[in-house]
């Protein structure tokens, strides 16, 4: 890391300038290469600040709100709102300040504001942390928040929001023994769904048990579609729009022939990875699903969807998208989950999931499925599992997961899972 912190610091106003000014992802940013100029602690460290930045932005904006007359440029703003996060999370004052001078001065179009910079983090400064904690958990955005608190009502919107204030720790599902890889790693523990949690994990690639690919990384509630679809020795298995392979690697430990399909060939490349690192085998096709031909005996399809259940874990996700792509995203779950049911066979079964906290992306798309298919009936029975409360079963007999759950141990992503079993 670097002497002064200014460089990730420098990255992570960044990476908030094209989430908030542009509309990107933070996934994408770092994809393109974003922070690869950076020594491996300063990348973390960027990353981090950002994200607890995101995380804290309502907050921060209404601690600066009082300090500024109008409002600066929005690399400055977002320099401020950095500041502002770490100065009320703990971190040291003079360091903070000086970084964030630093940064302002040395650009050339803003060096002049950085008296500015310096006066307001220092009146931050004097009044953090206690200012910080006495405000509400940030609240999403309001084109996403009114709909969900339609959908699930203000308590339960409030109680998802605390959790995506706090983020999220890492959870990892194990190739074979879930209480071996638990005891090899400091605080870890097994989840009651059989998932491997662990607070405050390090970089993951140093962890005990990633180079013997004992395990990888992935949300317990995205390890649920694999383990309810319950794949079987010497069944032809398709696994659709695979990326990252999470799912592929958990259907090839039971013995399947799987073919694992998505369309994005870097994301594939991170599929064949794990796979090697794991010593699992699926065969792998850089395809649309859509266009995919095969006949199968179960197939899992996790479409592609608008994210909103992985806030805890991505919170760029409501800064950088309005909305607006919704309704193309729930058309191609419709057009998906019709060709994924033309390809299994009579008897066959299939396991549609989003991670997605909208109705619309989930429990609607099932009833509506219901309609176009006969031949479809939902498995609510696949859905008794260890560690599945019965309250989370939908009307329809879907599975319905919210941040909110398992809270007092770190929540889990949003979910909605159906298994659709068709006529033999």
């Amino acid at each position: 890391m670097s002497d002064t912190g200014v460089n990730a610091r420098k990255s992570a106003v960044y990476l908030l300038d094209q989430v908030l000014g542009e509309g990107k992802l933070m996934s994408e940013l770092l994809g393109a290469g974003a922070l690869d100029h950076l020594p491996a602690d300063d990348r973390a460290r960027a990353q981090r600040l950002a994200q607890d930045t995101l995380r804290g932005l309502e907050r921060a904006d209404r601690i600066l709100q009082k300090h500024l007359t109008k409002y600066p440029p929005l690399t400055v703003r977002n320099a401020l709102r950095v500041g502002t996060v770490e100065l009320c999370t703990g971190t040291a004052a003079h360091g903070v300040v000086n970084a964030m001078v630093t940064f302002v001065s040395g650009h050339k179009r803003l060096g002049h504001i950085k008296g500015l910079v310096n006066a307001v983090l220092r009146k931050v400064a004097a009044e953090a942390p206690d200012v910080w904690v006495a405000r509400r958990a940030p609240r999403m955005p309001k084109w996403l928040r009114g709909p969900l608190v339609e959908a699930w009502g203000a308590d339960a919107i409030a109680a998802i929001e605390k959790v995506h204030f706090a983020g999220a720790p890492l959870d990892l599902t194990a190739r074979d023994d879930a209480q071996a890889v638990a005891a090899a790693l400091d605080g870890a523990e097994v989840l009651p769904t059989g998932s491997v949690r662990v607070p405050n994990a390090g970089q993951v690639s140093a962890m005990p048990g990633f180079e013997e690919g004992a395990w990888w990384v992935q949300d317990a509630a995205a390890a649920l579609p694999a383990m309810i679809l319950d794949a079987q020795p010497d069944e032809l298995v398709a696994d659709l729009c695979a990326a990252p392979g999470g799912k592929t690697m958990q259907l090839a430990t039971t013995g399947a022939e799987v073919r694992a399909v998505d369309d994005n060939p870097s994301r594939m490349g991170r599929v064949k990875e794990n796979l090697a690192r794991t010593g699992l085998r699926a065969r792998t096709f850089i395809k649309d699903a859509r266009q995919f031909k095969g006949e199968f005996d179960a197939i899992l399809l996790d479409a592609p969807c608008s994210a909103t259940g992985t806030i805890r874990r991505h919170p760029d996700l409501p800064f950088a998208k309005d909305g607006s792509e919704f309704a193309g995203l729930m058309a191609l779950q419709e057009e998906l989950l019709d060709h994924a049911w033309s390809m299994l066979k009579p008897g066959g079964r299939m396991v549609f999931c989003t991670c997605s906290l909208l109705p619309d992306e989930g429990e609607v798309q099932i009833d509506e499925a219901l309609e176009r298919h006969a031949d479809m009936r939902v498995d609510a029975d696949a859905l008794d599992l260890p560690g599945i409360d019965p309250a989370w079963i939908s009307s329809e007999g879907g599975l319905r997961l919210r941040p909110d759950y398992w809270s007092d141990i770190g929540g889990m992503d949003g979910f909605y899972i159906a298994l659709l079993r068709k006529a033999a």
